[in-house]
């Protein structure tokens, strides 16, 4: 972590979830150029990284390839497999699942009509597959849905590889992320003013929280990150800190305060003042020798109870164990 830390202190981070399908992330301070620097980082494995789930190829009975329609269906076979590719699914285990869609007579076919495992949830039911019109209701569609991570893209080699040339194999993004982006606006500490602070919105598909989904990222980094540490890491003490060492700093510092202020603590009660004197320093606030010596006596005459007998015992007293008291603003400017 930069040394300029010990100065600001460590950065606070805020996560505020919009709902669980949207969080904003707030960051500072941090260093001038950092923002940009984990944003960036954070923004593309949101982005590229994260597991998914997504169909990755099309069956329907009596279709050869995607440029055909099917009688009965108000969609090409190109705006269905378009449909399909905007469903929102979430898969549990790794494994690759078919699953069926039958044909109606007539009206929509939906998301909810996928005859669907309890390993697959069906995030939006509603969403539209096609709309059909006199279809043939004992054709069926079959669907190959999987969970993954990334964007897989259909090649050549792929399409000569499947094992069944009726299935029409689809351009798939597994991201479950579906919005993602940051910001870095000047933030300040003190007398400095060149920090930044940064904020990153984002937004799921609801196959995973939005905070949770930024609790992954930035674990994925620090899994890469921690490479360069396996064996002997390097470090310059002079430039570098860590959040244990900020926090042993602050805690130290807590700790020489709270010293200082018993020390600083004297009870009056040693100086051996009269009762009626010592009760109307007391009742004034005054306990401690050094508020007393702080306290003009300007200030202490108009205590309730103290009078010129007790300011004549205190200034004898305070001579004797060798204690003055603050001068008074009139003597001062005397």
């Amino acid at each position: 972590m930069h040394i300029l830390h010990e100065q600001i202190g460590a950065p606070q981070i805020n996560v505020k979830a919009e709902s669980k399908t949207s969080a904003v992330l707030t960051m500072t301070p941090l260093p001038s150029g950092y923002g940009l620097t984990l944003g960036n980082a954070l923004r593309r494995v949101l982005l590229s990284s994260l597991p998914g789930t997504a169909i990755t190829a099309v069956k329907i009975e009596g279709v050869s390839h995607e440029y055909s329609t099917v009688a009965g269906l108000k969609d090409s076979v190109l705006d269905i497999i378009l449909n399909l590719r905007g469903l929102k699914l979430k898969k549990h285990s790794k494994g690759v699942e078919v699953v069926e869609v039958p044909f109606t007579k007539s009206g929509k076919i939906t998301a909810k009509n996928l005859k669907v495992s309890s390993d697959i949830e069906i995030l939006d039911p509603s969403q539209l597959i096609t709309t059909c019109d006199g279809a043939d209701s004992k054709k069926k569609m079959y669907l190959r849905i999987e969970k993954g991570v990334g964007y897989r893209l259909v090649t050549n080699e792929d399409n000569s590889n499947e094992e069944d040339p009726e299935f029409m194999l689809v351009d798939a993004n597994f991201s479950p992320v579906t919005h993602a982006k940051y910001s870095v606006s000047p933030a300040r500490v003190g007398g400095l003013t060149n920090l930044d602070q940064l904020t990153v919105e984002v937004q799921t598909n609801g196959a995973i929280e939005a905070e949770n989904a930024l609790k992954l990222a930035a674990g994925m980094l620090q899994s890469y990150f921690e490479l360069f540490n396996q064996e002997e890491a390097y470090s310059d003490e002079e430039f570098t800190t860590s959040f244990d060492q900020i926090k042993r700093q602050k805690e130290s510092q807590e700790a020489a305060a709270l010293a200082n202020a018993e020390a600083a603590f004297t009870p009056i009660d040693i100086l051996g003042l009269s009762q009626r004197t010592l009760n109307a320093l007391v009742n004034g606030g005054i306990t401690s020798i050094e508020q007393l010596t702080a306290t003009p006596m300007s200030q202490l005459g108009q205590l309730r109870g103290f009078g010129q007998k007790a300011k004549t015992e205190l200034e004898q007293v305070l001579a004797e164990r060798g204690y003055t008291l603050q001068p008074s603003k009139q003597n001062t400017k005397e």
